[in-house]
């Protein structure tokens, strides 16, 4: 949505809506079903290391390293779209911001796909890379400035559904074609989320238009487009928030909470579990591919069913039960490891793993996997959230580095180990979410700032 100027700065819908009868926010479902085609993209890039990682490194001749090193690279561009997605989107505007992420994702699955040596393959997944980052602070962000706080948190879950469908879409059909086949049909799905971007999202002429078409032809929108214009003029009154903005003391909790749960929701393991999956059953025993399928489709309706109560059950309530899930699956796993390495129990093995996997990525699902990006969204004052969102996405993925560089040189360490420390780290995050997170559920964006900000 835009101004009537030729300025290229979206306002920001912050204001909720008042739910009367009058509404029908259908423009809000097609913006956020449009976006979400985004975190589908961003869903098929980090699914695609798991099924691909034994004939890459077989047509390649790629060491246990070099596979690492282009595992991990996907995260280390996502570092750097998350350092410049939120000045993008605040200069462009979120529409905009995700037009380049699209077309990053597009360039970066072509060079995979006619690679013939490390480097092309390598610059590829770092432009994959660049584009998820992009999407992980950008669509969150989207969704919850245009809808209704009603179903803020229903719709902004639907982010995690569409990554966690193009991971299992990027599963499934890994175990039926090559590598190359792969990137070259996940190139078109973000050749299609780009077109789709263009054509559904375009701009309007004044802002009110936009406006009336998210909350339906019958709302009165009048009330609300003075809030906002009052707003925007008060926004651009501010000045413009730095990095160094998020050590004053008034932005110090908002900092803490979304970084915190960033942290804890990479640190838990998920990357490294995520695009190691084949190799985690192969060494627990278990069949690689019927165990990746069953993972794919689990994850799907497991988000799925979540979306309808997040806004019923609250934010820290998933959050809590999810941690402990992890801090369980994660335990399951290790006793699994633990037999093999200590060659007891050889039929109560892959059978553990695949229990331990399945919980881990169910209880992941069901909320670290969501509501840290539902936090963040929320969380912090409009002034500084581009920096501070753009901040937060760079600790995420700089968490996801880390994890998914470390985790086969931790494996070929300790299996039963690994999974001991990712029970820690998870069982720390249930500490932190008791002690610090906030409840956001029902909250506008100005009630959950008079919360962390009193």
């Amino acid at each position: 949505m835009s101004n009537a100027s030729d300025d290229s700065r979206e306002p920001l819908v912050e204001k909720h809506v008042a739910e009367s009868k009058q509404e029908q926010p259908w423009m809000v479902y097609l913006s956020t079903f449009v976006a979400v085609c985004g975190s589908f993209a961003f869903g098929s890039c980090a699914g695609y290391s798991s099924p691909a990682q034994a004939a890459i490194r077989n047509d390649l001749s790629l060491t246990i390293a070099e596979f690492s090193l282009f595992g991990s690279l996907l995260t280390f561009g996502a570092m750097f779209g998350a350092i410049t997605s939120g000045p993008i989107a605040d200069s462009i505007g979120r529409k905009g911001a995700m037009r380049v992420s699209s077309a990053f994702c597009v360039a970066g699955w072509l060079a995979i796909f006619f690679a013939k040596g490390v480097v092309a393959l390598d610059l590829g997944r770092l432009a994959t890379g660049y584009g998820m980052g992009a999407f992980s602070y950008v669509v969150p962000i989207f969704i919850a400035e245009i809808a209704p706080k009603a179903f803020r948190g229903a719709l902004t879950t639907l982010n995690q559904i569409l990554i966690c469908t193009g991971v299992s879409v990027s599963f499934i059909i890994g175990t039926m074609v090559t590598w190359r086949v792969l990137a070259l049909i996940v190139s078109k799905m973000a050749g299609k989320s780009l077109r789709s971007i263009m054509a559904k999202m375009g701009r309007d002429t004044e802002f009110e238009a936009a406006l009336r078409k998210l909350r339906g032809k019958k709302a009165d929108v009048s009330e609300e487009a003075a809030e906002i214009q009052d707003y925007i003029e008060t926004l651009e009154r501010l000045p413009k928030a730095k990095a160094l903005d998020l050590f004053q003391r008034r932005y110090i909790r908002s900092v803490l909470i979304a970084f915190g749960l960033m942290v804890f929701q990479q640190f838990g393991g998920i990357n490294g579990i995520c695009f190691y999956t084949s190799s985690i059953f192969e060494q627990a025993g278990f069949p690689t591919r019927l165990g990746m399928i069953i993972y794919a489709v689990l994850q799907v309706v497991i988000t799925a069913l979540n979306a309808p109560i997040v806004d019923r059950a609250g934010r820290k309530p998933l959050l809590l039960v999810s941690a402990t899930g992890l801090v369980i699956g994660c335990l399951i796993t290790a006793v699994s490891f633990y037999l093999k390495a200590h060659d007891m129990a050889h039929e109560a093995v892959p059978v553990l793993a695949v229990v331990g996997i399945m919980m881990y990525i169910a209880s992941f699902s069901a909320g670290m996997g969501a509501m840290p990006w539902v936090v963040m969204s929320e969380i912090f004052p409009i002034n500084i959230k581009g920096v501070a969102g753009g901040m937060a996405t760079l600790v995420n993925w700089f968490g996801a580095w880390a994890v998914s560089y470390t985790f086969n040189f931790l494996m070929s360490w300790s299996s039963y180990g690994t999974f001991i420390i990712y029970a820690v780290i998870n069982a720390l995050a249930i500490v932190f979410v008791i002690a610090v997170v906030p409840e956001t559920k029902g909250k506008t964006l100005e009630e959950i700032q008079a919360v962390v900000n009193p």
